[in-house]
C-alpha cells in the first residue's frame, strides 16, 4: 500500500485515455476533440473571458470593505504576480500532460496517486464553491436590476439565511429564509449542463466583447465622480490609501496580504488558457502570450475598477454582492445602470456555467480513476454527459448558495485556488527534474527560479487568510484522506 500512494501515471497512460472516444468527448464539451485551430488572440480572449467574473464584479468589494480599503488596488497587483508564475507552470504541464483541464491529472503524472488525490478533492471544493460565490453576486446584481422596473424581490427571498461574525466566531441568522435567485440560477445551469452544451470560439469572444465594454463604459463613466474624500471613514479619518491597520488582515499591510487572497478568485479561470495547450496552433509561442496577455489586461482592468469603485462609494460601504451596482447608483447614472447591470448577470451567468462544466468533469476524471465510486463516471447515452456528478455539484451548490454568505464562501474558495496553484508549480519543477527529455511544445522560461517562486507566492498569500478559513480548509482535506484511506487506496488504479 504505501508504495501504491506515490504510483505515477506515464504520459503513454494519458495519451491513450486522453485518445478514447468518451474522454474526449467530455474534455471537448460536446465538440470536436483537440483541433488546433486556436491563435493567440484566441487565448487572450479564452483567459479574458474566464477572468472576467465574480472576482471584479463582485469580491472587489468585499475585499476593499473588509481587508484593503482602497489599497485593494495594490492586492490585484501582488496577486497577478503570483498568478503570473502559476501560469507559465500551467502552460508547461498542459503541453506535457495530454488530458485538458485538470491539475488533479497533473499531479497524478508528477507527484503519485495520494498527492493527486489530494489535488481532486481540493478541486472538488474550490469550483463547487467558486460556482456559488458567483452565484450569489449574480443574484445581488439581479434582484438589483429588477429593483430599477419596480420589481422589488424581499431580502427574505434573496439573501443569505446565515452569517459568520469572524471577531465571536460565531454564526447568527440573518432573518432571511434563502437566497432563491442564486439557487435559481445553479439549478438552470445543471439542467443546461446535463443536457449538453456547446462551445465555440466566437461565442466566447462575444461574451469577452460584452464583459469588456461593461468594464470600460463603467469606468469611463464613474471616473468624473472620483473624490479622495470616499477615502475618510471612522477608521481612516485621515483618508489614507492604505488604511490604518486595526486587527490582523484589516487594513494596513496585513489587510492588502488578506485582499490579495481574498481577490485571487478574481483569476480563477486563467488556467483555462493553459489547458488549451493541444488546441493552440503554435503553443510554444501562443500559449504564454495568452496567459500573460490576459493576465495583464484583467490586472489593468481590476485595478482600475478598485481604484474607481473606491473613488465614488466610501469602502466601508461596498460589502455586498452587488458593488458596482451600488457604484452605479451612488453616482446616479440611471441611464447606464440597467444596461451595466444586465451585462454583468450575462458575464456572471458564463462563469458559472464554466465552474459547474469545469468541476463535474474533475469529479468524472477522479471517479474514472476508481478513487470515487464508479457511479460518479457514469456518462448519459444520449446526451453523453456526466450527468451524475453534474447533478450532484448542482444540488450541493444550489444549497449552500441559498444559505451562505459571500464572503465567506469566497476566502475558501481562495484558499483551494492557491493550494492547487502550489502543487502546480511543484509539479512541474519535480517532472522537469524526472523527465527532462519529454516532449513539451512550451517550457517555461526559467523554471527553476519560476517554479518556485510561484509556490512561495501562492503559500504566501495562502498564509494571509484567516485562521478559520484554514481551519475549514484543513478540515476538508482531513474528510478526503479518511475518504481516501477507506476508499481510494483500495480501489484507485493506475493504469
Amino acid at each position: 500500500m504505501p508504495a501504491k500512494i506515490w504510483a505515477r501515471k506515464s504520459i503513454a497512460a494519458l495519451e491513450a485515455q486522453a485518445a478514447e472516444p468518451e474522454m474526449a468527448a467530455l474534455t471537448a464539451h460536446d465538440g470536436p476533440a483537440f483541433k488546433r485551430s486556436l491563435s493567440a488572440v484566441n487565448l487572450v480572449a479564452l483567459g479574458i473571458g474566464a477572468i472576467i467574473g465574480a472576482g471584479i464584479f463582485v469580491l472587489t468589494g468585499h475585499a476593499a470593505a473588509a481587508n484593503a480599503g482602497p489599497a485593494i488596488t495594490l492586492s490585484f497587483l501582488l496577486g497577478a504576480v503570483a498568478c503570473a508564475f502559476a501560469g507559465l507552470c500551467y502552460a508547461e504541464l498542459s503541453s506535457t500532460v495530454p488530458i485538458s483541464g485538470s491539475a488533479y491529472t497533473y499531479a497524478y503524472a508528477t507527484m503519485g496517486e495520494l498527492v493527486a488525490w489530494i489535488i481532486g478533492w481540493d478541486l472538488i471544493l474550490e469550483y463547487a464553491l467558486g460556482a456559488t460565490t458567483v452565484a450569489i453576486g449574480w443574484s445581488g446584481y439581479v434582484v438589483s436590476f429588477l429593483k430599477g422596473f419596480g420589481i422589488v424581490v424581499p431580502q427574505a427571498l434573496a439573501g443569505s439565511a446565515f452569517a459568520y461574525d469572524a471577531a465571536t466566531r460565531a454564526w447568527h441568522a440573518t432573518g432571511a429564509l434563502l437566497n432563491v435567485p442564486a439557487m435559481a440560477v445553479i439549478a438552470a445551469i445543471s439542467a443546461l449542463l446535463v443536457v449538453g452544451v456547446r462551445e465555440s470560439a466566437r461565442a466566447n469572444d462575444v461574451i469577452v466583447a460584452i464583459k469588456l465594454v461593461i468594464i470600460v463604459v463603467f469606468v469611463a463613466a464613474a471616473a468624473p465622480f472620483v473624490s479622495l474624500e470616499h477615502w475618510v471613514t471612522a477608521s481612516n479619518p485621515e483618508g489614507r490609501f492604505i488604511p490604518p491597520n486595526i486587527a490582523p488582515g484589516e487594513y494596513g499591510i496585513s489587510g492588502v496580504v488578506r485582499g490579495a487572497a481574498v481577490v485571487f478568485f478574481a483569476y480563477i479561470g486563467f488556467d483555462a488558457v493553459s489547458t488549451a495547450a493541444q488546441e493552440a496552433k503554435n503553443p510554444k509561442r501562443d500559449m504564454p502570450i495568452g496567459i500573460l496577455g490576459s493576465l495583464a489586461i484583467c490586472t489593468l482592468l481590476y485595478v482600475l475598477v478598485g481604484f474607481v469603485l473606491t473613488g465614488i462609494v466610501p469602502y466601508d460601504k461596498l460589502n455586498v454582492p452587488d458593488p458596482i451596482a451600488v457604484g452605479i447608483d451612488a453616482v446616479g447614472l440611471s441611464v447606464l445602470a440597467p444596461i451595466v447591470k444586465l451585462g454583468i448577470i450575462f458575464g456572471l451567468t458564463s462563469v458559472v456555467l464554466v465552474l459547474l462544466l469545469g468541476q463535474a468533469r474533475i469529479f468524472y476524471s477522479i471517479a474514472r480513476d476508481g478513487l470515487l465510486p464508479r457511479i460518479a463516471a457514469r456518462v448519459h447515452k444520449r446526451f453523453r454527459t456526466p450527468y451524475v456528478t453534474t447533478i450532484i455539484t448542482g444540488i450541493v451548490a444550489m444549497i449552500l448558495a441559498g444559505l451562505l454568505p459571500i464572503g465567506l464562501v469566497g476566502e475558501l474558495v481562495s484558499i483551494g485556488t492557491l493550494f492547487a496553484f502550489t502543487i502546480v508549480c511543484l509539479g512541474t519543477l519535480v517532472l522537469r527534474i524526472k523527465e527532462p527529455l519529454l516532449s513539451r511544445p512550451f517550457r517555461a522560461p526559467a523554471l527553476y527560479v519560476v517554479a518556485p517562486l510561484g509556490a512561495i507566492s501562492s503559500a504566501f498569500l495562502m498564509f494571509g487568510l484567516p485562521l478559520d478559513t484554514w481551519l475549514r480548509f484543513g478540515a476538508w482535506l482531513v474528510i478526503g484522506l479518511l475518504l481516501y484511506g477507506f476508499y481510494g487506496i483500495r480501489h484507485g488504479r493506475v493504469d
